[in-house]
């Protein structure tokens, strides 16, 4: 229940907002705390990194079931988004790159929020949910998705501009960017503002008698490494290892690879001379790169520490469902790269966890904190059992269906093959019958189900050979398509030509293939596509 004063201003804009025909609220369902990192790949200490210190994040995983096979659709920013955020596939939504806005191209799919909204919840965005620009019409897809207008930081205007000081003294737009956060811009960073943002929102949402869906968006560890500079102090260089693979693998095709090419037009990256495609870059200041990227998450997991907090806080531990994920990985030196943009696991894959309130932990008495914050730089902090640890293979698509679940709201159906004309279905089911693990064998479940341990990606090429857009082609520029397929035990990619004026792909034209077997090769370094396509050619002469 949700009891006290109501605030009548608050009250009054969401009911002008929402309209005199907007469905009733649905006073019984949880809240929706939803949190969408920017770049973050699974390194975090909950996903059995030693080094990153990420004590809040932790601990909102040992309260929760945090899915360690968790996949994005395409690794990039837009279309990944609108990807989990409509339930659609890439080919679906048809937006592989910034410059499409899928209500227009493809079809007028229903969105998450959207779906929540019209269920009488009260919908709201702050920071980076969608992506900001046409890939959401520049809109933050309003007034379909959210109750009242999205919030975006004024800061995030500084992000990409010359606020590092380098060892000149001078202000530089570089890559590595520690700073002293009185001296920047407004004396604050965009992360630090959506914290404070949403805060404010939890405030007054806390006595409403519709339930809320929030959605909160982060921007770090995606570049620049703008983060404030104590957090450096956390990760020694002399601690900062390498890559475990950092050589471009022998048999990996050219059209596999991404050159990197946005972290080159930074100026401290620039000064290196880096030869194009393939570098490398120097040892030195690839342990920067790494120190900055785990400096960034710790930064982050400060802010989701406070956002928790309030919750606490707020006393909404016990009516507030959290999903906490990102909308890709990165790469930091496996495979000679240095970003996402591919179609590795270490670009797909993603931390993934759902707290539900009274399921994956007991409800909070009275005067008991779920969520009380921890600073990273706190050397005594409680170390944090793992929640409920989940294996399967999913995908970020499930988001849709499994919040509906949660949440006590139909769910939506699957879509049948073709579905560019139906506005409301999703492309995976609800994974929620993966939270109570006792009742698996009850309900005849098989951890070996085909369906359920398969996970796909995407990703476009211009050409067969990397080239300046070939992390970030235009669709227009698109020629080729990376389609992959990832088991239990694989990872299996065919490059197949692309034809972009009708978004179709010609599988009967393989530019290049991989194939990796994660038992024996799990950072997916030996490509035996070709071997076996000859074992298979040579089978097929003996035994004809």
């Amino acid at each position: 229940m949700r009891a006290g004063r109501v605030w009548p201003s608050l009250a009054l804009s969401f009911a002008l907002l929402l309209g005199p025909g907007a469905p009733r609220p649905s006073a019984d369902g949880p809240n929706v705390l939803f949190v969408v990192v920017d770049d973050l790949r699974p390194a975090l200490g909950s996903y059995g990194d030693d080094l990153v210190k990420s004590p809040n994040i932790d601990q909102l995983a040992s309260r929760s079931v945090v899915f360690q096979n968790a996949f994005a659709q395409q690794a990039v920013c837009a279309p990944s988004r609108v990807s989990f955020l409509t339930g659609r596939r890439p080919d679906t939504t048809r937006l592989y790159d910034f410059n499409s806005y899928w209500r227009a191209r493809a079809g007028n799919y229903s969105t998450i929020p959207q779906y929540f909204k019209e269920h009488g919840y009260v919908t709201m965005s702050v920071g980076k949910v969608f992506h900001p620009g046409i890939s959401s019409n520049h809109s933050d897809d309003s007034p379909y998705s959210w109750s009242i207008p999205p919030f975006h930081p004024s800061t995030e205007k500084y992000e990409n501009t010359k606020t590092c000081r380098g060892k000149d003294g001078k202000l530089h737009a570089n890559l590595i960017c520690p700073v002293d956060v009185a001296d920047v811009p407004e004396g604050t960073l965009p992360d630090k503002q959506s914290t404070e943002e949403a805060v404010r929102l939890l405030e007054r949402m806390r006595n409403q008698n519709s339930p809320f869906f929030l959605a909160v968006g982060y921007h770090k560890p995606h570049i620049p490494f703008r983060y404030p500079k104590e957090f450096q102090k956390l990760y020694p260089l002399e601690n900062i290892t390498l890559a475990p693979d950092p050589q471009i693998p022998i048999e990996l095709p050219p059209v596999a690879y991404n050159p990197w090419m946005d972290i080159r037009q930074r100026e401290d990256v620039q000064a290196l001379n880096i030869s194009v495609p393939y570098g490398p870059i120097p040892v030195e200041f690839q342990r920067k790169i790494r120190q900055s990227y785990f400096a960034s998450v710790s930064y982050l997991d400060t802010q989701v520490g406070l956002l928790l907090k309030a919750l606490d806080d707020l006393q909404l531990s016990n009516d507030t469902v959290v999903v906490f994920t990102s909308d890709h990985g990165w790469s930091l030196g496996e495979h000679g790269e240095w970003a996402k943009y591919s179609n590795f696991d270490v670009a797909t894959r993603v931390p993934l966890m759902f707290y539900v309130p009274g399921k994956t932990a007991p409800f909070v008495h009275p005067g008991e904190k779920r969520f009380p914050y921890i600073s990273p730089f706190d050397s005594l902090s409680e170390v944090f059992s793992p929640g409920v640890q989940a294996t399967e293979l999913v995908e970020l698509l499930c988001l849709f269906s499994t919040l509906s679940e949660l949440a006590g709201l139909k769910v939506p159906p699957v879509c049948p093959s073709s579905s560019f004309h139906i506005d409301l279905c999703t492309e995976a089911p609800s994974i929620v019958k993966y939270f109570n693990f006792s009742e698996r064998e009850e309900d005849g479940y098989s951890e070996g189900s085909p369906l359920d341990l398969v996970a796909y990606s995407q990703y476009p090429r211009p050409a067969v050979f990397p080239q300046w857009n070939s992390d970030k082609p235009y669709l227009k520029d698109i020629k080729i398509m990376g389609y992959s397929i990832r088991t239990v035990d694989y990872r299996f990619t065919v490059w197949v030509k692309f034809h972009p004026e009708n978004f179709t792909a010609d599988f009967t034209n393989v530019q290049a293939g991989e194939l990796y077997f994660v038992a024996s090769d799990p950072l997916q370094d030996h490509n035996v596509y070709n071997r076996s396509l000859n074992d298979l050619k040579l089978s097929s002469m003996l035994n004809p």
